[in-house]
């Protein structure tokens, strides 16, 4: 399968590709579309009257001819690339977020195989916020395109790095989290 094709899927087809095959998604649970909502809503009260973008779990990143991702959240901050209105972003974006779910299959692809791939495409600020270890960290790309950890917390209203006068309420995240019910399991 080509980005092309990839990208011309309907929305209601999970999967991201991968060495041009369709990968399956896990499917998001309420706690981690609790995340990307909080997420979601602190950015864009900051970046959005900037002039920047924010993109949510849609939002498919063409890395390569045979790569294509869907990131949590994607960022572009203003004075930098301008997203299309349609089609895949061959811009990368400037933050990439993803949520690590608990499986280990998910947390493996976000913290290794979508690390190469962000770093490849060029995205210069990969946040990963995980709910079951109550952490956020964010990577910044170098020159020798690796990442490097600038910041990793677990609670207060943090000032990321990269975003200037932008703080995010780490204590108020895990509070909505705290809301929720008890892990219900299937029998």
């Amino acid at each position: 399968m080509s980005i092309e094709e990839w990208a011309a899927m309907p929305e209601d087809e999970l999967g991201e590709l991968v060495n041009g095959f369709l990968v399956e998604e896990e499917m998001a649970d309420f706690e981690h579309e609790t995340v990307v909502s909080f997420a979601n809503a602190a950015l864009r009260s900051w970046v959005v009257p900037k002039g920047g973008f924010v993109a949510g779990s849609e939002a498919k990143l063409a890395i390569r001819e045979d790569l294509g991702r869907k990131p949590d959240l994607s960022v572009y901050l203003p004075g930098g690339s301008i997203p299309p209105r349609r089609g895949p972003l061959r811009a990368p974006p400037d933050i990439v977020i993803e949520v690590v779910s608990p499986t280990a299959l998910d947390a493996r692809r976000d913290r290794i195989e979508k690390v190469t791939d962000y770093a490849a495409f060029g995205v210069r600020w990969y946040w990963l916020i995980d709910p079951s270890l109550r952490a956020l960290e964010v990577f910044e790309l170098g020159s020798d395109r690796r990442y490097v950890c600038t910041l990793a917390a677990a609670e207060g209203s943090i000032a990321i790095p990269g975003c200037a006068d932008f703080k995010l309420d780490l204590d108020a995240l895990w509070a909505d989290l705290d809301r929720l019910g008890p892990n219900v399991t299937e029998t």
